[in-house]
């Protein structure tokens, strides 16, 4: 019984528990259907056994109408055959076309009304039957048929005999007569001699042959010509019936092997009627039991169902390991995270599949410290990378916890995942989105500290410009009146050289306040070589200094292009520096730089084409990890740097329409190149070309 608690309260000791019951009820259940079984397959035995026997008789009988048949068929042949008995070769010929279409025939004669022969036929498909023995020896079987056959007027069959072959073998042969009677007279005989083993082997349907055995015998059971397969099984199965013949009977039988239960009849129906009677009281009693326990499945695969559908609706990834670390449980969110099939998984140890290769040493080693117990997970869980089965890799949370059974012992680990990809990847926007609008402010940073440059300076130089253009003049008055000295033709060329290069710096400044402001400047054709010209002094200069060879590749008659001159003459002169720094701070033995001009790549010089600028040096090129950030502001490999040299020269380029490109310049150094845009030419200039 049960206590109030729902505890099962343990049974006496005489008593017999409902786990005993149990199990002699299922003893009692598998005796009776194993005894009905057996009592089945006897009775299905010997219901086999007779269904056979009935069916050998069909069969026997059916077998014995074929026979019949043939032969009465073979009769009205012999009567077609007697019409021929006026013509010598047309009786040969109907003769041997009957032997060629019956194997059972093995010889035709045409006799007189004496039994004398005047005609034979032997059958293709063998030697002659009669060659060794002659005819002579079988004259009294012909002589009884075809008494028989005169004196019932119709076909008359000999008794059977063995007929020895050329080959020291024999076979067993009849004969049939068939008198020819004309206007009533008697005028002749047909006879056939029929082998009994051909009979059976041609008139018998093939499908008897290939299960049975087929033979005629006398009626004391001596067989007298076999035919079908060998004897198989161990229970035979016969079936005979009389082929009776107008001057002859025989005996057809046909044996078939089975192997069918050998059993002794009983009282079936009751013993099968007793045990099913037993069988519904086992099977009512145990209804019984199987209704609770079917509740209680019921119950349980309810809860299970529950169960499983929670888990399969969460998007967090679940994992069970046992105390050896392997796993027992995986949830579809689980297999959806790392890609892997939960067959893949389960029952799998170290290492995981979804473990990256390079990791898989430290992960080892942290699963062994977590199973053996020597420390306990962090609740708020702790951060790794996993690998989806592709190959790619994903950071995880992870969070696990001891698996607690019902009985209160640890039988191994619960781990909780999530995916914090996407975490990352806003973090990283956010860092990235940090990060530009902090370039953003250094570069209004730039343009305030640029504005203020171009207010302030602008005084300055004009006040130089104007006390250099004072001074030159106030050297001609001297020079007209001292004759021309030497000294004050130097000192003039040297305040020609601070005149040009202050309206030079007041150029500079009033384009870098243009370009901060992105005003619109109007932009002049110029020609290529005056570019190059332009900045060679300040080129040169630095040259002498590094020892660098600098040459210039312009091709004479290149068309001017259209520009902000002063901006890309900046341009040049920043790339030309780089250059020059860059093979002086690596050391290069023969420092080169190379400026060429040319038409860019696909133009011809026409109007509205490019040109293409190119400045070029033999340094150490550029690093692989420089080049995706070269033109960054801000980003600079110099310690003096600011980072927007570069970044300002592709903005001025771009601003003209072209792109600033660099590539390596073979075997050794970097190309810079750049295009700007052609003048249009003038109309008055296209018609006087015209």
């Amino acid at each position: 019984m049960s206590s109030a608690s729902g505890e099962t309260v343990a049974a006496a000791p005489g008593a017999v528990g409902p786990p005993l019951v149990h199990w002699r009820l299922w003893v009692l259940l598998v005796a009776l259907v194993a005894g009905m079984l057996v009592t089945l397959v006897w009775l299905a035995g010997r219901y086999e056994a007779s269904q056979v026997q009935d069916k050998l008789e069909r069969d026997t009988g059916e077998a014995l109408t074929d026979i019949r048949e043939a032969l009465n068929r073979n009769v009205q042949l012999l009567l077609a055959l007697q019409s021929t008995h006026g013509q010598r070769g047309d009786w040969d010929r109907e003769a041997q076309a009957l032997l060629r279409e019956h194997p059972e025939w093995v010889r035709i004669e045409w006799r007189d009304a004496a039994l004398v022969p005047l005609a034979a036929a032997d059958s293709p498909f063998r030697p002659p039957a009669f060659e060794r023995m002659g005819r002579s020896h079988a004259q009294a079987d012909v002589a009884l048929a075809c008494a028989g056959a005169r004196r019932m007027s119709g076909p008359g069959y000999s008794g059977s005999y063995f007929l020895p072959q050329a080959d020291g073998l024999g076979i067993e042969v009849m004969e049939l007569c068939l008198p020819h009677m004309t206007h009533g007279r008697l005028s002749g005989y047909v006879v056939a001699t029929y082998s009994l083993g051909d009979v059976l082997a041609t008139l018998v349907g093939p499908q008897l042959r290939r299960s049975q055995e087929v033979s005629f015998t006398e009626a004391d059971g001596t067989r007298l010509a076999l035919h079908g397969v060998p004897r198989r099984g161990r229970r035979v199965f016969t079936a005979q019936q009389l082929l009776d013949l107008p001057g002859n009977t025989i005996v057809l039988r046909i044996d078939s092997w089975h192997g069918a239960p050998d059993l002794f009849p009983n009282v079936l129906t009751a013993l099968v009627t007793a045990m099913s009677i037993a069988l519904v009281v086992v099977l009512f009693v145990l209804g019984k039991d199987m209704r609770l326990r079917l509740r209680a499945e019921q119950d349980l695969a309810e809860a299970l169902a529950f169960r499983k559908a929670m888990e399969d609706s969460l998007v967090t990834g679940l994992r069970a390991r046992d105390l050896q670390g392997r796993i027992t449980y995986v949830n579809p969110a689980f297999c959806q995270m790392v890609g892997f099939a939960p067959d893949e998984l389960m029952g799998r140890s170290t290492p995981a599949p979804y473990w990256p290769p390079e990791l898989v040493d430290e992960y080892s080693k942290r699963q062994e410290i977590r199973l053996a117990g020597h420390q306990a997970p962090p609740r708020e869980g702790y951060e790794s990378v996993f690998m989806r089965k592709d190959g790619s890799r994903f950071p995880v949370l992870i969070i696990e916890a001891p698996l607690i059974n019902a009985q209160g012992t640890q039988t191994g680990w619960m781990s909780a995942f999530l995916d914090i990809s996407e975490q990352r990847r806003i973090e990283e926007l956010s860092r990235a989105s940090q990060e530009r609008l902090q370039a953003t402010a250094r570069l209004a940073t730039v343009g305030e500290m640029a504005s203020l440059l171009s207010h302030e300076l602008n005084q300055p130089l004009a006040a130089i410009s104007s006390y250099a253009s004072g001074s030159i003049n106030l050297l001609k008055a001297h020079a007209a009146s001292a004759a021309g000295s030497p000294a004050i033709a130097d000192i003039e060329v040297a305040m020609r050289r601070i005149a040009e290069q202050a309206e030079r710096a007041g150029k500079v400044i009033k384009s870098v306040h243009d370009f901060v402001r992105r005003s619109d400047k109007d932009r002049e054709p110029v020609a290529p070589q005056h570019l190059l010209d332009a900045i060679m002094p300040l080129v040169s200069l630095q040259a002498r200094e590094l020892g660098v060879r600098v040459q210039v590749r312009a091709r004479a008659g290149l068309p001017p292009v259209l520009c902000d001159r002063t901006m890309v003459e900046q341009v040049l002169l920043n790339l030309a520096r780089n250059a020059m720094q860059a093979m002086g701070e690596a050391g290069v033995a023969a420092p080169a730089l190379v400026f060429d001009v040319r038409p860019a790549p696909g133009g011809d010089s026409a109007p509205g084409d490019r040109l293409e600028f190119s400045v070029s040096d033999v340094g150490p090129g550029i690093a692989d990890d420089v080049k995706a950030r070269l033109f960054t502001p801000f980003f600079t490999t110099k310690p003096e740097g600011m980072g927007l040299g570069l970044s300002l020269c592709r903005t001025v380029v771009e601003q003209h329409g072209g792109s600033l490109a660099f590539e390596p310049n073979r075997p050794r150094g970097t190309i810079f190149r750049f295009t700007l845009p052609q003048a249009p030419v003038p109309a008055a200039a296209l018609a006087a070309a015209a």
